[in-house]
């Protein structure tokens, strides 16, 4: 099981003594240094002075006894802490925990975006947060979904925010009505609401017995609870485009088969999907997420992309099984035992990187373990989803090669199941055999004959008319379509003097924005950049493969930019590495060529049923145009 954190706790009595001889904070630092082998800075130590006065105040004010209080909780299987939580019964003498989300904001601005988000100054500037009683949320999801304790009632969860330093106007920053409905569920207290958050912790923790409703908690097993496997068995429900056709559910069912033998026969193991674009691999990971779910098996759902994990909980609307889905850094040994999970499912495995450790990865969580080694300890069976010709950057190490090589060092079984039949590109496979062909995947010189193909291929003559087909099929009923282009543009990082998006990707008169930077907070009308694949505003701005990649759209245009040239001495297509815009790729010298051309494959098969391009070079123009009839 993984490692249980609570950086502080103390019987109330205990906790008061500390405050009042000015020891709390040491504490608290002392132990994050001792556990996790950090020394926060000044700033997170005057933070826990206020803290630590602040909740002393609350329990006073509510005259309660007994009541058990922690401080910095790790939430399960992430990397977020919760900053108080209190234990204690009511007058019906049952089990309450309450957890605090505690903020020291004074000035908040209100963002009319969704997930409710705030501006306010944080870290040296102003910067975009989620709303404290989101955060709230978040964490009370979270608990209720993998501590045991909660799933048989026997103890109440109560969660909310108290912003001690901001003065609440109401209809206001943190109380603007868009904020209606989280604040209905999770309610946020300030300066001026001491007595009635006082009286409220009374209600709920008024008979004491703190260390009994805390003993209960740090003991209770962390796993997936039934509730939410249940949901995440239904995500499928009522989605018609993740219904599965015939080899998709000869796939799954294989797969089914696979992971069902490896438990039969007690064998950990490792199942490889092998794909291209538009074989479904995908959906068919959904399928196998909700079978295993259904079943009562512990499973995660993970992928890179924030974009695709981001897409994927928007199209399901299962708020309740949202925390089934992660990113591929959550697995690492300090917060994942060895086969803890019975199933793991990588999707977009082609993207598993060297390594978990990121820029901002606590001290705690780093570790020299491989990171495609992490995803297959954690779990007894692991799935990967995976196109090797989708690898588009150095940091992307993923091949089936990489996965074999660290099955075999931790003895697991290896199975491998091959997606051959496709259902992008009108279920072409003479559309994607040529695309391979003129990039050098294959080594045919294939013709495709246009006018005989179902799916709908054309070169147009500007950015323009690119523009003006693709807008037109988006407004077509049931119907989506997105503009993509190779990265050889800035990307801005603010928007302009007059508050709007920099259109960065600029050839003659057309201009247009790319993707919201992470840096921006998209303008009015705008949408975040992971956002642009899914939701209708993304219409409006350029695409790159970062946030097309994993996506399939009715019809895609691509503008392959300068970066891709005509080797006239070779009658073959070249990657130039002086026209990327990239840093990432800019960085991968020696392969440079077998990058780009990657990207360009993955964009040009987005599309269901048709796929428009410019191509900005005249040269790669002509040379593509000879390989068509």
């Amino acid at each position: 099981m993984i490692v249980r954190e609570m950086i502080y706790d103390a019987p109330q009595e205990q906790f008061f003594q500390d405050v009042r001889l000015n020891r709390f904070a040491d504490i608290v630092r002392d132990n994050f240094s001792g556990s996790l082998g950090w020394t926060p800075g000044h700033s997170e130590y005057n933070s826990w002075v206020a803290t630590g006065d602040k909740i002393k105040n609350l329990l006073e004010s509510a005259e309660l006894s007994d009541v058990h209080v922690a401080f910095e909780y790790q939430v399960p299987y992430t990397q977020k802490r919760i900053d108080c939580m209190l234990f204690g019964t009511n007058a019906k003498k049952h089990g309450v925990i309450v957890h605090i989300e505690m903020k020291q904001w004074e000035k908040v601005e209100p963002l009319d975006i969704e997930g409710n988000f705030v501006e306010t100054y944080v870290g040296g500037g102003m910067r975009k947060e989620a709303h404290p009683s989101q955060q709230v949320q978040g964490y009370h999801n979270y608990l209720v979904g993998f501590v045991e304790v909660f799933e048989a009632k026997d103890i109440g969860l109560i969660g909310c925010a108290y912003c001690h330093n901001y003065r609440s106007n109401i209809g206001e920053g943190l109380f603007d009505p868009i904020y209606e409905p989280i604040l209905t569920r999770f309610p946020l207290y300030t300066h001026d609401d001491v007595l009635r958050l006082a009286e409220r912790l009374k209600e709920l923790l008024s008979e004491g017995k703190g260390l009994d409703i805390f003993n209960k908690f740090m003991q209770s097993p962390v796993k997936p609870s039934k509730k939410l496997l249940e949901s995440a068995g239904k995500i499928i429900d009522n989605q018609s485009d993740m219904s599965l056709l015939n080899d998709q559910i000869f796939a799954r069912n294989e797969i089914l088969g696979k992971i069902h033998s490896a438990e039969r026969n007690n064998e950990t193991s490792v199942i490889i999907v092998k794909g291209g674009p538009g074989t479904g691999k995908t959906v068919i990971a959904l399928h196998i997420l909700a079978h295993v779910a259904a079943k009562g098996r512990s499973v995660f759902f993970s992928s890179k992309s924030k974009s695709l994990l981001e897409a994927i909980k928007y199209k399901v609307r299962r708020k309740d099984a949202n925390v089934l889905f992660s990113n591929l850094n959550q697995f690492v040994p300090s917060r994942m035992g060895q086969e803890e999970l019975d199933v793991l499912i990588v999707d977009e495995a082609h993207r598993i990187g060297n390594s978990s450790n990121m820029q901002f990865t606590k001290p705690q969580d780093r570790t020299d373990m491989p990171q495609v080694d992490q995803l297959i300890r954690c779990a007894k069976t692991s799935v990967f989803f995976i196109d090797d010709l989708q690898a588009t950057r150095f940091l992307d190490v993923g091949s089936v090669e990489l996965i074999k090589l660290a099955a075999k060092k931790y003895r697991r079984e290896i199975r491998e199941v091959e997606l051959v039949s496709q259902f992008r590109c009108a279920g072409s496979d003479n559309y994607l055999a040529w695309l391979e062909s003129i990039l050098g995947h294959a080594p045919e010189n294939i013709m495709y004959d246009v006018a005989k193909d179902a799916f709908e291929f054309r070169i147009v003559d500007s950015p323009e008319q690119l523009y003006r087909l693709i807008v037109e099929k988006d407004a077509l009923p049931d119907m989506n379509a997105r503009l993509t282009a190779g990265f050889c543009w800035k990307w801005s990082k603010k928007l302009d003097a007059d508050g709007a998006l920099v259109k960065d990707v600029s050839i003659g008169d057309f201009a247009m924005p790319w993707e919201t930077h992470s840096k921006v907070t998209p303008p009015k009308g705008y949408v975040r950049w992971y956002e642009w694949a899914y939701k209708p505003e993304g219409i409006k701005q350029v695409g790159c493969i970062y946030t097309a990649q994993g996506f399939e759209f009715d019809y895609v245009g691509v503008i392959v930019g300068p970066d891709l040239k005509y080797d006239a001495a070779n009658d073959c297509l070249v990657g130039d590495r002086n026209a990327t815009a990239d840093p990432m790729l800019k960085r991968s010298k020696g392969r440079f060529d077998e990058y780009v051309k990657n990207i360009y494959r993955v964009l040009m098969s987005r599309g269901l049923k048709g796929c428009y391009v410019y191509f900005v070079d005249k040269d790669v123009e002509r040379y593509v145009r000879s390989r068509m009839k």
